[in-house]
């Protein structure tokens, strides 16, 4: 049997007023926890400052960064595999040329982000953190 492919992640979870944030990246029709794959040897803190930055135009606070969980769900064929941290922010949060929307989603909208992501979801709303 072949070996599923990795596909290695971090991601930002920011919960506003019981909601989560989410990005849905040009050309794609899907939301995301906002966040992406490391380049080369980046650590999880180096891509999750990078790719929050190119995403959503803003700063994380690298002393506020917090894990908060790590899952993995199978995808399309692939293993997904998201190392979600919060953080808190410098900067008003844009889409960035990357990015065609954000938007706050409650657990109700849990079926319009992928598998991986709906596990978090399913932790947060356990946590009384997502309405």
């Amino acid at each position: 049997m072949a070996e599923q492919r990795l596909i290695d992640t971090v991601a930002w979870v920011r919960i506003e007023d019981g909601k989560i944030l989410c990005a849905r990246p040009r050309g794609k029709d899907v939301f995301y926890i906002p966040g992406g794959k490391r380049e080369g040897a980046e650590t999880d803190l180096q891509t999750l400052l990078r790719e929050i930055e190119e995403e959503l135009t803003v700063a994380l606070l690298p002393e506020t960064v917090a894990h908060v969980g790590t899952y993995e769900a199978a995808d399309n064929g692939l293993l997904v595999r998201m190392s979600c941290y919060t953080a808190d922010y410098h900067g008003t949060l844009a889409a960035s040329s990357e990015i065609d929307a954000l938007a706050w989603f409650a657990y109700a909208d849990r079926e319009l982000v992928p598998p991986v992501d709906q596990l978090l979801f399913d932790d947060l709303v356990a946590a009384g953190q997502l309405s």
